[in-house]
C-alpha cells in the first residue's frame, strides 16, 4: 500500500500539516472503516451523507453488502460557504424504519452535521442507528467507527484536481501545499 503525503505549509501561512490521499490509500481506508464496522456491528442500511460522505458509504455499503444510500445535508451553497449551521436538503429515506442503520461522513470535526443526520434518521424509528467516518479529528465529536484519527487537513483524491473553466487543475485551496 502506498504511503500517504504530508506536506506543510508555506512558512508565512499558519503551520497546518496536510494529508494528500490517493485512491489507493482511501480504498484502503474504506476497507479498514468496513472491517472496524463488521466486527461488532450489523447495519442493514447504510446512508452516505452528502456530498463527500456518500464516496466511503457506498464503497462501505458495497464491502456489508448492504442498501445504501443518500441524504443531502451542506453548509454551503454551491462552493461558497453560507451558512453558520448545516441544512438538511433531502427526506430520509423510509426504508430505515426498523432498520439498523450506519451514518457515513468522509469527515467529522465538530460534529454539527452527523448529529443532524443522527436526529433525522432517529425521528424515522430505526432499530439501531450508529456512525462511521473515513477520518476524525483528535478533539471534537467522536462517531461510533473511524479509519483514522488526526488533526491533519486532507486532500482528498476527489477534491485534489477541479475545472477551472475546461481545464483540469489543482485544486486552489491546495496549491501551495501539493505537487
Amino acid at each position: 500500500m502506498p504511503e500517504p503525503h504530508y506536506y506543510m505549509t508555506k512558512p508565512e501561512t499558519t503551520p497546518t500539516e496536510f494529508l494528500d490521499l490517493d485512491w489507493a490509500m482511501f480504498g484502503e481506508l474504506c476497507r479498514a472503516l468496513a472491517l472496524r464496522v463488521a466486527r461488532d456491528y450489523d447495519p442493514e442500511i447504510v446512508i452516505g451523507i452528502a456530498r463527500a460522505g456518500v464516496i466511503p458509504a457506498a464503497i462501505v455499503a458495497c464491502i456489508l453488502d448492504v442498501d445504501f444510500y443518500s441524504l443531502q445535508i451542506t453548509r454551503r451553497d454551491g462552493d461558497d460557504e453560507v451558512r453558520q449551521r448545516p441544512e438538511i436538503f433531502s427526506d430520509v429515506p423510509r426504508e430505515v424504519q426498523g432498520k439498523r442503520v450506519l451514518i457515513v461522513d468522509e469527515i467529522t470535526s465538530s460534529g454539527d452535521t452527523m448529529r443532524l443526520a443522527l436526529a433525522a434518521v432517529r425521528d424515522q424509528r430505526p432499530a439501531e442507528v450508529r456512525t462511521a467516518t473515513s477520518f476524525a479529528r483528535t478533539s471534537g465529536y467522536k462517531p461510533d467507527y473511524t479509519a483514522l484519527t488526526m488533526d491533519a487537513e486532507v486532500v482528498f483524491p476527489w477534491d485534489r484536481k477541479v475545472f477551472e473553466g475546461d481545464e483540469l487543475v489543482v485544486n486552489p485551496r491546495y496549491r501551495d501545499v501539493v505537487e
